[in-house]
């Protein structure tokens, strides 16, 4: 696998099946072609960032994007977040707005980079891993949501006390199986200027996470910026 970078081990263990299945030797061969061929995004070394910041075992808690962002500059394989110098999109925007209201504070809408909520255990996870530029959806249906289901299978089943935070109707689709015994499922519309004000303002999914977690032990995480 010539574009990519290398999988962070723990994940390679628990995703074993899927890395040596036929299908995602499939997907392998055609996203190496789509790199070979043209611009995509993240740049290789990224497409498995969310799980080289985020082993499975330090998961606390997953945000579930769609496709990555097909900008340049933008996408570097963590869902919603952006590198410096490129500002935040409108969506992550709005989950700053919904952070600020939580917790009564400011936070400097300058930088994207959600790095390191992803060092803190949030597995920042896109359905599917890589698009061509500004081309939206051109790598679904290619077998990327079969290895993403995967992820969150393996969390579910094999984890406990993670708190999955689904922001609208894909996220919640794929999240439809978490078992809410084992887990907390915090879901919402997504962040996005068309659907924020349907529910996504006013979630208190942040402040929730936090309770939850400390609720079973397990240290809080620091939405606001270090």
């Amino acid at each position: 696998m010539g574009v990519w970078g290398e999988l962070d081990a723990s994940w390679k263990r628990e995703l074993a099946p899927e890395l040596e299945s036929d299908y995602f030797k499939e997907l392998a061969a055609f996203v190496e072609a789509e790199y070979a061929k043209g611009v995509c995004y993240p740049p290789g070394r990224f497409i498995f960032e969310a799980f080289n910041r985020t082993p499975f075992n330090r998961v606390k808690a997953v945000i579930i994007g769609q496709d990555p962002y097909h900008g340049p500059n933008q996408a570097h394989g963590l869902a919603f977040s952006v590198l410096a110098p490129t500002p935040p999109p409108p969506s992550l925007l709005n989950i700053y707005k919904e952070l600020e209201e939580e917790y009564d504070c400011s936070i400097d809408h300058s930088s994207g980079d959600l790095s390191f909520w992803a060092d803190q255990g949030v597995l920042l996870l896109n359905s599917t891993l890589t698009v061509a530029e500004h081309m939206p959806g051109s790598h679904q249906k290619h077998g990327w949501e079969r290895f993403t289901d995967a992820v969150v299978s393996a969390l579910n089943a094999r984890r406990e006390n993670i708190v999955f935070m689904l922001w609208g109707a894909p996220a919640q689709k794929k999240g439809a199986k978490i078992d809410k015994s084992r887990h907390r499922v915090l879901a919402a519309p997504h962040p996005s200027p068309l659907s924020a004000y349907r529910g996504f303002f006013g979630c208190g999914h942040f402040r929730a996470a936090n309770a939850y977690l400390e609720a079973h032990g397990i240290p809080a995480i620091n939405w606001l910026r270090p």
